[in-house]
């Protein structure tokens, strides 16, 4: 499959593609990406093929899928080719099984990479280390890729201090600490721009809202579901943005969509959130994470 002149990409954490299967379908119309990257499927790879197959072949997708029961999984769907299918890492660790955690695939002309990173959980535990061997596997993958990548999906690290709605609320916490940022700097050394940041660098811009403590409608959020873009693919980028209307309403995923435009912006240049939030919180200084209340 040779480039085309015109690819949206979307990717979302969809927290169970089975709760959320009543939004997701409009969601595709209404949107119209080429390329969707989800994450957190928590279905078999079977389970997806057998209730979702038919709707997205008649769409015009072609699927990959890396399924898992109850937890995990990831999935490529493309409008503009899907080739070359890699399933998982190489030399991919586990914990203590080998997880559904990525997928990758050639979609017009570019490596895209589906990724549902390891959250961690808490600084220094068995399971952020599985997190910083995990990522250095996927460096090496990105590494020996062509030049033509995207590496897309909750990758569970907010890059900076100002993608987060305050960083004194999250010391001690994962996805801030100096070893998980550090790995996104040596995935992002190998040419990969974080293309929402390059195009929104001063304002505040958040993908994942906790379901409690009304942290949406405050906008008190975490920026850590990322579309990164080797250099020949990001020169094209003509629109990046979170899609906040799909975190609205009833049943939302607790993450937004991101979605980046290739060559043509059928909405225009538009961002960073759409629409932006309507009531942002004044201060946050004092605010805590839910779980550590």
């Amino acid at each position: 499959m040779t480039n085309l002149d015109r690819v949206r990409i979307a990717t979302w954490n969809v927290n169970s593609i089975k709760v959320r299967q009543p939004r997701f379908l409009p969601w595709l119309d209404q949107r119209q990406p080429d390329v969707v990257c989800l994450q957190e499927l928590k279905v078999t790879t079977d389970w997806f093929w057998n209730f979702l197959g038919d709707e997205l072949e008649s769409r015009g997708y072609e699927l990959a899928v890396n399924g898992e029961p109850q937890w995990n999984g990831v999935a490529i769907l493309s409008k503009v080719g899907l080739e070359s299918v890699a399933v998982g890492l190489p030399d991919q660790p586990g914990f203590p099984h080998v997880e559904a955690r990525a997928i990758s695939a050639v979609c017009g002309g570019i490596r895209v990479h589906s990724l549902y990173v390891p959250n961690g959980r808490e600084p220094d535990s068995d399971h952020y280390n599985y997190k910083l061997e995990w990522l250095a596997k996927l460096r090496d993958d990105v590494q020996a890729g062509p030049g033509n990548a995207l590496v897309c999906g909750d990758l569970n690290i907010a890059p900076t201090d100002a993608d987060v709605f305050n960083p004194k609320a999250f010391i001690g916490q994962t996805h801030v600490t100096v070893p998980e940022r550090n790995a996104l700097r040596d995935l992002q050394a190998l040419g990969l721009h974080d293309v929402v940041r390059d195009r929104w660098p001063n304002e505040k811009v958040f993908s994942y809202w906790d379901y409690r403590a009304g942290m949406f409608h405050k906008n008190l959020g975490m920026r850590i579901d990322l579309i990164l873009a080797s250099s020949p693919v990001a020169q094209r980028v003509q629109a990046a943005w979170i899609d906040r209307e799909a975190r609205k309403g009833t049943g939302p995923s607790d993450h937004a969509p991101v979605i980046v435009d290739l060559d043509t912006a059928p909405d225009g240049d538009i961002g960073p959130m759409v629409p932006p939030p309507s009531a942002p919180a004044a201060r946050t200084s004092g605010v805590k994470l839910p779980q550590s209340k």
